[in-house]
């Protein structure tokens, strides 16, 4: 309308847009890894926790082989243990999960606060990471010596 009319702060819509989106990539980055790290905290966490278990349960170990446990019995037991944890840390981070999707409800982007697919990758994520994280205790604990894990103090 006036040609005389100064322009300035010109940018394309592509700019504009990504300037508008700025935010939500920023926070969408942090959130994964902050993601990132809890999956590490917790792998590393149930690990320790089955390494200190399996540590003090070692005269038991020793005693159940002693008595003619099979390695495969050995390994079950251990395993079950980091699996109940599991299932705990699972009901509890789900239920989370839920309250922190409607607070967050506003900032989720082509997806929902209890979108199926997210929630059921994230657990089968999670229960890979807590196999993963038993098998080396569960595969020491094998390999002990019923005699010296009964002088095991």
């Amino acid at each position: 309308m006036d040609p005389d009319l100064p322009l300035n702060n010109v940018r394309t819509m592509d700019e504009n847009l990504g300037q508008m989106r700025w935010f939500s990539r920023v926070f969408g980055t942090m959130f994964a890894v902050f993601a990132g790290i809890a999956i590490v905290l917790s792998a590393v966490g149930l690990f320790a926790v089955t390494a200190y278990s399996v540590t003090q349960r070692t005269q038991e170990i020793g005693v159940r082989m002693a008595l003619g446990a099979q390695s495969h019995q050995v390994r079950w037991l251990i395993l079950r243990r980091g699996l109940v944890h599991l299932a705990f840390g699972l009901v509890f981070g789900l239920a989370g999960a839920f309250g922190v999707g409607r607070l967050l409800r506003n900032q989720l982007f082509q997806t929902g606060s209890a979108d199926p697919v997210t929630l059921v990758s994230i657990t089968v994520l999670l229960v890979t990471v807590a196999i993963g994280a038993c098998l080396w205790p569960a595969w020491q604990a094998t390999r002990l010596n019923p005699v010296v894990a009964l002088r095991y103090e």
